[in-house]
């Protein structure tokens, strides 16, 4: 009855400074998304660098004891430290930036995408959830935690990391985590820059798949020649590629990249019925990714072949004639661009080993493949027993009052940077649902569970000083 009863009373005391912040919060987060902070676009550098001052300015008024603005050789970041008055306590690291996608009226706007609107219970902005939104809600959160808990500081120690370059690839991000990473040390990783199931459903995510890509030339005669003097006696590149292409997969759509599955780590059994208990409509599924049926590796289910399973994809094919007409050619060149989704246990490096030994292995004599890779993203996962996130379950558990089921990634971002560079778990807590918009026209946010988020947030940092205290 007790423990009821202290529950009841810390949601509620919680939920009153909400309500009573509520307003000042979204006018101040309205303030921010007038900024049109475009890392893509170099006539807004003056304006991510004013996005990066703002949120340093509102992060010093929030409390923060420790602010900085951190340069790189692109946009700024935003560093913030908050230490706990308990020595003991375990340190977290908050992710997020502070950049976003361009946006103009004419993309089909109904409203000026940097001058934020309510409509409803809904926040139309650029930014809203991708990713201001979901960076300003942890001001609010750790004021609310402060209010009800009587602490004068976090019960963890808290950092904030939020970069100005996620939208543009995040160029210099990981160099910014090397050198800085003794101030970024933590114990746990927490990424605001996700979103749950839906409204109805909130989820907790529990990873991100890796990125290895890579351009393929396919080089044969010195210059095209004609395909009557010279085809039938010597290899041509655009045939190559088609073979190349159609060699990347087996007849059970698994990819027939030797040594690609090395070290992969399999759901375990408990995930897959974790990933089958949510709603999931695959002819809804369907009419969103724009398609008529699914494919994909044999075995394995929709959800587990987007968020579980490693792909490999043809992103680009092309070479010879291409204009009206013809032109009997044998093409001097041709092209291929793949990209591989990686899931735990994969090694970027092993991976692009092994695509330049297969390639090597696929193209006849007379043709000289040259291979371009780009710096690739490593994939991340946490285990569902692992008490960070566990924490993060029960606080978004006490904000919706409902079960939180599990999700996972299958994009990949910079997180993996920070668990590869910091040796700490990442966990993705979120509140944006598929129908804001994220890089579309009209992009908005559920004002109720952008404040979920705050609430969430309310109660993670003192659930994951008392775990981190009893975990062993």
């Amino acid at each position: 009855m007790t423990m009821s009863h202290t529950v009841d009373s810390a949601v509620s005391a919680v939920r009153t400074y909400i309500e009573q912040h509520r307003a000042a919060f979204l006018d101040d987060l309205a303030e921010w998304l007038r900024i049109p902070s475009v890392s893509a676009q170099p006539e807004h550098a003056p304006d991510v660098r004013r996005s990066a001052d703002w949120l340093a300015a509102t992060l010093r008024e929030t409390g923060f004891p420790t602010v900085e603005v951190w340069p790189t050789p692109g946009a700024p970041a935003v560093f913030a430290e908050w230490p706990s008055d308990d020595p003991e306590a375990p340190t977290v690291l908050v992710y997020g930036h502070h950049d976003v996608q361009p946006a103009a009226r004419e993309d089909g706007w109904d409203s000026e995408p940097f001058e934020p609107v309510v409509r409803g219970n809904r926040l139309y902005a650029r930014g809203a959830a991708d990713d201001k939104g979901q960076v300003f809600f942890h001001t609010l959160g750790v004021r609310a935690h402060l209010a009800a808990t009587g602490r004068t500081a976090p019960a963890v120690h808290l950092k904030l990391l939020v970069e100005g370059e996620e939208e543009s690839g995040s160029p210099h991000f990981r160099a910014l985590v090397e050198e800085h990473a003794d101030r970024l040390a933590a114990d746990a990783v927490i990424v605001s820059d996700t979103g749950m199931w839906s409204e109805d459903t909130p989820t907790v995510c529990t990873g991100m798949r890796g990125l290895a890509e890579c351009e393929i030339r396919l080089l044969g005669p010195d210059q095209d020649i004609h395909s009557g003097s010279f085809g039938g006696a010597v290899p041509n590149p655009a045939t190559a590629a088609a073979r190349l292409v159609a060699a990347l997969h087996d007849e059970h759509a698994r990819v027939a990249v030797p040594g690609f599955y090395d070290g992969i780590v399999e759901l375990t059994d408990q995930e897959r019925e974790l990933f089958a208990e949510l709603p999931f409509d695959e002819k809804e599924w369907l009419r969103t990714a724009k398609s008529h049926a699914t494919h994909g590796e044999a075995g394995h289910t929709t959800l587990e072949r987007i968020w579980a399973r490693p792909t490999a994809e043809v992103n680009g094919i092309g070479g010879g004639y291409q204009g009206p007409g013809s032109k009997t050619i044998i093409p001097s060149s041709a092209m291929v661009k793949l990209s591989f989704r990686l899931v735990a246990g994969q090694d970027p490096d092993h991976i692009e080993k092994a695509v330049r030994a297969w390639a090597a292995q696929q193209v006849p004599d007379g043709i000289r493949p040259d291979i371009t890779f780009s710096a690739a993203t490593r994939p991340c996962l946490t285990p569902l027993d692992h008490p960070a996130l566990q924490s993060v379950v029960r606080a978004m558990g006490r904000a919706f009052e409902k079960l939180v089921l599990f999700t996972r990634e299958g994009g990949s971002g910079p997180a993996a940077d920070l668990q590869e560079v910091l040796g700490a778990p990442v966990l993705f807590l979120g509140i944006s649902v598929p129908s804001d918009g994220w890089h579309a026209p009209n992009e908005k946010v559920e004002i109720d569970l952008l404040l979920k988020g705050v609430e969430t947030t309310a109660h993670l940092w003192g659930d994951l000083a008392d775990t981190w205290r009893r975990a062993p």
